[in-house]
Order: C-alpha cells, then structure tokens, then sequence
C-alpha cells in the first residue's frame, strides 16, 4: 500500500524484455534509502518487487500483465520515473491510500499554465472515467491528486509548484501515456451498487449498525 507521495525521481538504467516479463534497473535517488530484496516499490504507480540490489541500483521484474496495463512498457533508459517505498503501519498517510494496482492508461490532452500551477487534463476509457469524481482522489502515475473536474472522457487535475518540481509529471506531454488507478472507495462503492443493492433500514440491522 502507498499514499502517492513520491519519495523520489529514479532513472531507467537499463529494461531487459523477454516473453515473459521484463526486467527493469532504476538509479535510485538518495532521497530512497533503506531499500531491501522483497520491498515493494511504487514505480509510475504500478506496484513492483524488488529483486536486486547494488550500490547504484535496484532491480525489478515486471509481469505481462503489468507491462499490457501499464506504460512501464514504453519505459527506455535515460527516462525518469516516480518512486515511493511502501508506507509502514503508523506512517502518516499523507495523501489517498493507493495500492499499486494500475487500472490503466490515460492520455494527456492538454497542459496549461494558470496561477503559477500546472493544470493537466487526461482523456481515458469509459471504465476508469466512471469511477472519477469530482474533488475525489486519483493517483496518476503514482502521483495522489484531486479530481478537479470531470467532463466528457476526460478529467482535469491540478498540480502545484512542489509536485511539478519533484515528479515526472511536468516533463509530460501531449499524446504521453500516464498510469491512473482511481480511488479504491470508489471501486468497492461501484461494486456494491452495481450488485443493485442499496443501504436502508433493514441493510443495517442485517450487518449489526441497528
């Protein structure tokens, strides 16, 4: 489980593809410290094992179906990656509870420069836009926003100064592909509504709130 706050800014070194998975290398910034084999690791989101580790870097494996959800598969050497170690029981959780699990690709459509911040709109599919809404939460490359808007196929987010500066998310660009995983509340709330049950009086007493 993370929070998407990102820790740092790591670097590809090198991504080796076979059938089956991929292996990535990162350069990790010393802001990431601490990390062991096991340790889960958010990388643009997308929740990674650490399965090597050296003086520079650390390595993982990343699945097929991970590589088919997710942009990691465009990833190439030389580009820049948001990280963020797994939170800790009693951490403060200081932005959504995010689990690492993508649920797919948005598209960048615009990039806009208003009072001093960085405002974003995201094309995606009708599956992640039903989830979105308005002033809920929703990581966009591991990165934790608020939904400032929803129109259309799209939704819009706004990023200020200190996350522009210390994420990935101000080098994107028109047509860029981005990871989104929506707000796991609303998951389980369109889950539960999608069963066409509701909460009444009787719902309560049944699960022991009456």
């Amino acid at each position: 489980m993370f929070t998407g706050i990102v820790e740092g800014v790591g670097i590809v070194a090198d991504i080796e593809r076979s059938t089956e998975f991929a292996r990535l290398t990162i350069s990790a910034p010393s802001t990431l410290t601490g990390i062991a084999l096991g340790d889960s690791i958010s990388v643009n989101g997308a929740c990674l094992t650490v399965v090597e580790i050296t003086d520079r870097y650390f390595r993982t494996e990343v699945s097929q179906e991970t590589l088919t959800r997710t942009n990691l598969g465009l990833l190439k050497p030389t580009d820049a990656v948001n990280l963020e170690r797994a939170i800790r029981l009693g951490d403060r959780l200081g932005g959504h509870l995010v689990t690492g699990h993508v649920d797919g690709q948005g598209s960048v459509a615009e990039m806009v420069r208003a009072a001093g911040s960085l405002v974003m709109t995201i094309s995606v599919s009708p599956e992640i836009y039903s989830q979105l809404v308005e002033k809920g939460s929703v990581a966009v490359e591991g990165v934790s926003l608020t939904v400032n808007e929803v129109r259309g196929n799209q939704f819009v987010v706004n990023i200020v100064p200190y996350t522009a500066e210390n994420t990935t998310l101000a080098r994107k660009r028109i047509g860029d592909r981005v990871n989104i995983e929506v707000d796991i509340i609303g998951k389980y709330v369109k889950r539960f509504l999608g069963k066409g049950e509701g909460i009444d009086a009787q719902f309560l007493v049944e699960h022991g709130f009456l």
